[in-house]
């Protein structure tokens, strides 16, 4: 493919760019990211568009531009340049290039070789050291810069260009070793990948990696110098380029960059004679480059793992909790995952609404998943939030959890937190008319207890979530709400938390019944968890207190006491209609079989 060559008036200021062949324009301009010319002010942020078209490069001149464009020596705006041709802006030059190279497979003759360890490469002082320093120095800049490897390639090539000043040539490779074929036949020929590569002179060489350097750096995992005497070798067809003295070839170490090396060639400022050796300054010089390329490698490879670990992290978070991610990213997987029994804190989030506005969307069932998924998404959002872990999805209701991988203590405290959140929103979405989530509101219910938490399923396939009683048991509340006419239930460890550690001006509590689920033997006392006193027109302090001394007379069997203290009450507080339908329908007097507990007739 055609390249693109930038040189400014300075020998760093250059790059190389392949020249997109797809059809689709780019813009080339001071700022205009990938095809940026930084240092030179008289081209505009943006200047002129790019396009391929009929073996040739078509430029055209944007209307913001200031400068003019030269091509052919006349100002254009508008022309097609072949494969030879330049255009100037400013003070830059633009090439149209096709020079490409291949690996050669015919070894020269070797002259000297020498293997580099890094430990070694790292223990010589470099000779201009505060160069070489500011240079490395802007890899961090030149990855983070960088929106994909085909911006990057260019980057790190013009930054050894730069840091290497006796280099005519620098490419990034990457070799792939093929593995030998079923029925233990021969491997095939290796092959190698020339990711990006540029020089300094394009017009007058042709270059050939040596495929035998490559190889030897890859295998060993060192850096591997050669170098060749041209004037030992009579045949053309051995040399390994017009103008080549020698070549080194670093491996880039990093599972983020498989197979990758760097190679670097150039030549001496005199050709070698026969007799010749490389002399101490010399050899001095090439392990500064080396040692430089080496540092290069080594933070190249460092940062695209970091790089790549970001990316694999991102793309987890579709399936673990933030906490989770945090724990996964300082401790082994295994051990984070691994299922064991501590303390949690369970909610369920059911969505109200969901079966009536089923049938009525019966032919419209992608909006109504969308306005569903938008319901799930509101859980989800509080539950996270409040560091909690989504534990499952059962149709139209959610399951969080607190307490693992981390227990803080406030695992009660971020439960309901989070419920009280997700409450919220849905009564904000109710008085919208027209919101997608305005016909929904949700029933939640809490419980706190031991469980067992982490990768929980089979051999064939798990999930993060818990398991235990308490989750029956919040299932149990949440489902409870509608019959106690409640948005949030609490089990009676978890009331009685709140109640101990936390101000009422924060979270407040109200026992609302003793009962006894259907299917369950055992009593239960369940509270009604509620903001703090003045928010969202909720009971006072006064009015709470008297619906709970209503409760004591309700269940020491005073009935007539608990029916007056229930008129202090407002009407609007649905709660107090379950105790206030119990008691009418007995005509305020308790059966004389009384022992303080309602039974629940259903789920």
């Amino acid at each position: 493919m055609p390249d693109l060559i930038a040189q400014g008036t300075r020998p760093q200021d250059c790059w190389r760019r392949v020249v997109p062949t797809s059809g689709d324009a780019v813009v080339l301009g001071r700022t205009a990211e990938p095809w940026s010319v930084p240092w030179d002010d008289r081209i505009s942020r943006q200047h002129a568009t790019l396009n391929w078209s009929n073996n040739k490069l078509q430029v055209n001149k944007l209307p913001q531009a200031r400068n003019e464009i030269f091509f052919r020596g006349k100002r254009c705006d508008q022309f097609s340049a072949a494969v030879g041709e330049h255009f100037v802006i400013g003070q830059t030059t633009f090439t149209v290039d096709d020079q490409q190279i291949s690996a050669l497979d015919v070894t020269p003759p070797v002259f000297a070789e020498q293997t580099f360890s890094s430990h070694l490469l790292r223990q010589n002082q470099y000779k201009d050291g505060g160069q070489r320093i500011e240079a490395l120095g802007k890899i961090p800049e030149i990855i983070a810069g960088a929106i994909d490897d085909e911006e990057l390639y260019p980057r790190i090539v013009n930054l050894l260009l730069q840091g290497i000043p006796h280099a005519s040539f620098v490419a990034i490779l990457q070799y792939v070793e093929q593995s030998p074929d079923a029925g233990d036949e021969p491997a095939s020929d290796d092959e190698l990948n020339i990711l990006h590569w540029d020089c300094r002179d394009f017009v007058s060489h042709q270059f050939t990696p040596s495929r035998q350097l490559v190889k030897s750096a890859s295998e060993t995992k060192q850096s591997v110098l050669h170098v060749w005497n041209r004037a030992l070798v009579a045949n053309n067809s051995y040399t390994h380029s017009e103008n080549i003295d020698w070549a080194f070839c670093t491996p880039v170490e990093s599972e983020a960059c498989p197979g990758w090396s760097i190679y670097v060639a150039g030549n001496f400022a005199g050709r070698l004679r026969p007799s010749n050796t490389v002399d101490n300054s010399q050899m001095e010089t090439l392990q500064d480059d080396l040692k430089f390329t080496e540092l290069t490698a080594t933070t190249l490879g460092a940062l695209r793992q970091v790089r790549a670990l970001q990316r694999r992290q991102d793309s987890l978070r579709n399936f673990f909790a933030p906490v989770v991610l945090e724990a996964l990213s300082k401790r082994d997987a295994n051990e984070v995952l691994a299922p064991r029994e501590t303390n949690v804190s369970i909610l369920f989030c059911d969505l109200r609404g969901f079966s009536q506005h089923s049938e009525e969307s019966a032919d419209r069932l992608l909006e109504l998943l969308q306005r569903v998924s938008d319901a799930l998404g509101v859980m989800t959002h509080h539950i996270f939030s409040n560091d909690g872990v989504v534990g499952d999805f059962h149709g139209d209701a959610a399951m969080g959890f607190w307490g693992w991988p981390f227990d803080n203590g406030q695992s009660i405290l971020g439960a309901c937190r989070a419920a009280l959140a997700i409450r919220q929103e849905f009564q904000i979405s109710a008085a919208q008319p027209g919101h997608p989530l305005a016909n929904f509101r949700a029933g939640l219910g809490i419980a706190s207890g031991p469980a067992v938490a982490g990768s929980i399923g089979t051999k064939d396939q798990v999930k993060v979530t818990v398991f235990g009683p308490v989750v029956n048991l919040a299932s149990r509340l949440e489902a409870m709400t509608k019959q106690l006419q409640a948005s949030i239930l609490l089990d009676e460890p978890t009331a009685e938390w709140v109640r101990a550690h936390v101000p009422g001006d924060i979270l407040r509590v109200r026992r609302v019944a003793k009962v006894i689920p259907y299917g369950m033997l055992t009593p239960l006392v369940v509270s009604e968890l509620l903001p703090p006193a003045g928010k969202n027109g909720v009971l006072t302090d006064e009015q709470l207190a008297a619906y709970e001394a209503a409760l004591d007379h309700f269940i020491q069997g005073d009935w007539h006491s608990a029916f007056r203290l229930l008129h202090e009450v407002p009407a609007e507080d649905q709660v107090k209609d379950f105790l206030t339908v119990t008691i009418a329908g007995h005509r305020r007097q308790a059966p004389a079989d009384w022992q303080g507990v309602i039974k629940l007739p259903a789920k």
